[in-house]
């Protein structure tokens, strides 16, 4: 991996270095910046591109302490040992040739003889230099003299971009990175290159960097190899045991209450690592915490730290800690975690609420942690509860079925009946597809549950349930009268919200669903962080259908915010939001590349259901760039997650088969499909997608949803559906005028493939009445539309762009002809008999002067991949 490291281009500062260097007066650079930051590598590329002998010296602490140390190569064996004859001899020797150029790294390390001598080259002009210098360092008054004096430029090395920073792991990778796993990465090098290389080294050597479906993914701690080890240990070894005690407290327990590390550490031990640059501070208006300046430093300090001495700070800690404020979610967790890490004590009732913390945070794989070790110390059903939910939003349904199956339901009261029975009915209903037998456990607390605030949460996830079999009216009422309760628990808000999330705005109630998800953001505390993302999902949806597409890309990129790579299933369902407005706005490159990310992070033992958004919108992303062999395979891993437990999706699963059928030129097909789609969309009451789906058949080609969409714009909410009827009214008529103006509404609504699919339908009736310009007008229009949605295609755009004297059925059949299928074939997909399809043949040869089929098809398909 070594040899595939590049340093990023740094055009501003590599044009000031070389315009430093070539100066006709002389002169030259003094290159500033932090350890690793690549002062050396770009120093080197520049002189390196030079037209002249370049003398390049590396000082050292070594070097330091002899006199000319760095330049003894260039002084005379017969030399005098009077200094000024020292300087002399080294003067001339490194200036023999003509326009050479010195080159110094770490300046800052030269001895004076040194500095002096490098101080006269600058000020005589006798050749150009350049130099590095690392910030934070003593620097020798020679050589600061040498930028402050105007004699060399000062250029200032600035760590690297985010987009920098991920731009060199994917190159070195050749791989796209996880965007949690990138954040991760940026955050803790701190954009340092050499950082980044070692941890990225580090990583892949000890497999927390791993590649999926081809997106690399950060699980776990970040790994800090031998080689960054060493250089941050040389920066410690200059600090005393009281600065190494303070920073060996807080490599296990950060950040640390300042007082607190005061007390364990002593005042001027803590001053005295924050004045050296190790340590900073922060506030949160309530306590001044403290923190390594460099995430890194912890890694490498903790190497310094046996198990015994480990053990016993931590012990320390938790004992200074225990009368701190425990009603702040992130002190229970980070008590626990040091409770359990040093064998300390623990209250069982504050390790499983630290668990239940982790999990509302969407951190899973700590949750698990911490409920696993409060359910081995006799945590019982209140541990097992939250462990088998850790466990099954991972993957691992039957590892969280077994955590349930031993608790008995006969000996459990009210309280604990909900808490064993909803986990195990949705390991069952959603995850295991034992529908039937999720049905039986909530029947069961049904009949047993009595108090009114348990019975709430019962309702509350039975809606969800109802939801996603698509009873989507029995789903949204039941959900709504447990909000309408005065008090209902938070889990039931949890529960209610998120049936309401999948099923508002598909049914044409987004606008309904907005107050719901204000309360659900402004909750202090969620049951379930998961179960929250899922809301925030909803909430992306809902703004989309209803047509504020800004609103949603704004909430989708504000819910993407996460810090730890162990919450990375709550980013990835964040992370299908973003790719689900992506897709609407037309942004289908940057759809794909976010869509995979988050279906990589949902990669688990057992498939999780709720890729299935995902991957049915990725079909439609592929299909619109024409790539019909990647929305088959898509398509084909989405049929694993199929069943009633999931029929909430299948008007989406209709509506990606449509846009494959269009993608592959089956457009008769795809309007059948799409009509399909609105049909089951209308039988559960999915309103919103039922209007979507005939909006989709208009694009493929169909004349007669009109009466039927009109029919939609009072029972959607938002101004979409009313643009789709007078698109489809619009076609119906050959209304050309009419097609330009709802052109332009989808335009300004941010449905911009939309937008060129009215504006190419309006060709054909242009070229068929003979007004060329206006069809001209019309197709170029289109054809902008489909560039700037990364040119995509679609049946209308492809009949835009190459006008021909054929038939939408004669070009239908063409296609499938493009894609090796014989006429029998063909007239088996189609439903139609194989005359029939000779006969369209036939006539479109006559039409286009062809001498057979496959000259038919490479005329107007061009090379469609077979």
């Amino acid at each position: 991996m070594g040899d595939r490291w590049q340093l990023l281009d740094r055009p501003a500062e590599y044009r000031a270095v070389r315009t430093a260097l070539t100066n006709s007066e002389g002169g030259g650079a003094v290159l500033v910046g932090a350890a690793g930051i690549g002062k050396t590598t770009l120093s080197k590329l520049v002189t390196s591109a030079l037209d002249a002998p370049v003398r390049w010296v590396a000082c050292t602490e070594s070097s330091q302490a002899i006199p000319l140390g760095v330049f003894a190569p260039w002084i005379a064996p017969t030399a005098s040992r009077d200094p000024i004859a020292l300087l002399g001899s080294a003067r001339e020797n490194l200036l023999a040739e003509p326009h050479t150029v010195i080159g110094v790294d770490d300046a800052y390390l030269l001895d004076k003889l040194s500095a002096t001598l490098l101080h006269q080259i600058a000020v005589d002009r006798a050749a150009p230099i350049v130099a590095t210098v690392r910030t934070g360092e003593p620097v020798p008054d020679a050589v600061t003299c040498l930028w402050k004096d105007g004699y060399l430029e000062r250029v200032e090395l600035r760590p690297l971009t985010k987009q920098q920073c991920v731009a060199l792991v994917e190159t070195v990778l050749d791989g796209t990175l996880e965007g949690l796993s990138a954040d991760v990465m940026w955050e803790s090098s701190i954009g340092n290159p050499l950082f980044l290389r070692n941890m990225v080294e580090g990583a892949v050597e000890a497999g927390t960097l791993t590649e999926v479906n081809g997106v690399w993914q950060l699980r776990g701690p970040t790994a800090v190899p031998s080689g960054l080890v060493s250089l941050l240990e040389c920066r410690l070894a200059r600090f005393g045991e009281p600065v190494m005690d303070t920073l060996k407290m807080l490599a296990l327990y950060e950040p640390l209450d300042i007082d607190v590390l005061a007390d364990l550490v002593g005042e001027d031990a803590v001053d005295a690592a924050e004045i050296s640059g190790l340590i900073r501070t922060s506030s949160d208006g309530r306590s001044v915490s403290a923190c390594f300046s460099h995430p890194l430093l912890g890694d490498v300090v903790r190497r310094r730290i046996g198990t015994a001495a480990a053990r016993k700070r931590r012990g320390r800690i938790v004992e200074m800690l225990r009368d701190q404020d425990l009603s702040i979610a992130s002190h229970r967790i980070r008590l626990a975690q040091l409770c359990v890490d040093s064998g300390q004590a623990i209250d069982n009732d504050l390790l499983i609420t630290a668990a239940k913390d982790a999990v509302a945070l969407s951190n899973l794989p700590l949750g698990e942690r911490l409920a696993r070790a409060a359910f081995e110390r006799g945590g019982g059903l209140s541990a097992a509860e939250v462990l088998c939910r850790a466990v099954l939003w991972q993957g691992r349904p039957q590892e969280a079925d077994d955590i349930l199956a031993d608790f008995d339901p006969d000996r459990l009261d009210q309280l604990e009946l909900v808490q064993w029975g909803i986990p195990r009915a949705s390991v069952l209903f959603w995850s295991v597809g034992d529908v039937a037998r999720g049905h039986e456990i909530m029947a069961l607390l049904g009949d047993r549950v009595e108090h009114p605030a348990l019975r709430l949460v019962i309702d509350a996830a039975n809606a969800a349930i109802a939801v996603h079999e698509n009873k989507i009216t029995e789903g949204i009422e039941a959900a709504e009268r447990v909000l309408a309760e005065p008090s209902p628990p938070k889990q039931a808000i949890d529960w209610a919200a998120f049936a309401l999330g999948l099923s508002m705005p598909i049914a044409g109630r987004g606008a309904d669903f907005a107050p719901i998800a204000a309360r659900s953001r402004s909750q202090q505390k969620t049951t379930d962080g998961m179960i929250r993302d899922m809301v925030r999902y909803g909430d992306v949806m809902a703004l989309t259908l209803v047509g504020d597409l800004d609103l949603a890309e704004q909430r989708a990129a504000e819910y993407s915010e996460f810090s730890s790579c162990a919450q990375f299933l709550g980013w990835a369902i964040a992370k299908i939001g973003c790719s689900a407005v992506a897709t609407y706005r037309g942004r289908f490159r940057e759809a794909i590349t976010s869509f995979e990310q988050a279906l990589a992070a949902l990669n688990a033992e057992s498939a999780l259901p709720w890729k299935l958004p995902a991957q049915l919108l990725l079909v439609r992303a592929y299909a619109a760039l024409g790539d019909a062999a990647e929305a088959e395979r898509v398509l084909a891993e989405a049929d694993e997650h199929t069943g009633p437990q999931l029929a909430l999706h299948e008007p989406q699963r209709m509506i990606a088969r449509a846009w494959l059928a269009a993608s592959s030129g089956s457009q008769h097909c795809a309007v059948e499909l799409a009509r399909k789609a609105a049909d089951i969309a209308h039988s559960a009451g999915q309103y919103a997608l039922e209007a979507e789906a005939l909006h989709h058949a208009t694009r493929f080609g169909d004349r007669t949803v009109a009466r039927r969409l009109a029919a939609l714009v009072g029972r959607a909410q938002g101004p979409v559906v009313a643009i789709y009827a007078r698109h489809a009214a619009a076609f119906e008529r050959s209304d050309t005028h009419a097609l330009a103006a709802v052109s332009v509404e989808f335009e300004n609504i941010g449905l911009l493939l939309s937008a060129a699919d009215a504006a190419a339908q309006a060709v054909p009736i242009h070229d068929h009445a003979g007004r060329r310009r206006l069809s001209a007008q019309a197709a170029a229009r289109a054809l902008d539309h489909a560039a700037r949605c990364d040119g995509a295609t679609t049946p209308a755009i492809q009949a835009a762009a190459h006008p021909l004297p054929i038939t939408d059925r004669e070009r239908e059949i063409t296609a499938l002809i493009a894609r090796g299928l014989s006429n029998r074939e063909i007239a088996e997909r189609l439903c139609v008999s194989v005359r029939t399809v000779e006969g369209h043949i036939y006539r479109a040869c006559t039409k286009l002067d062809a001498a057979d089929r496959d000259q038919l098809a490479t005329l107007i398909w061009g090379d469609l991949t077979r």
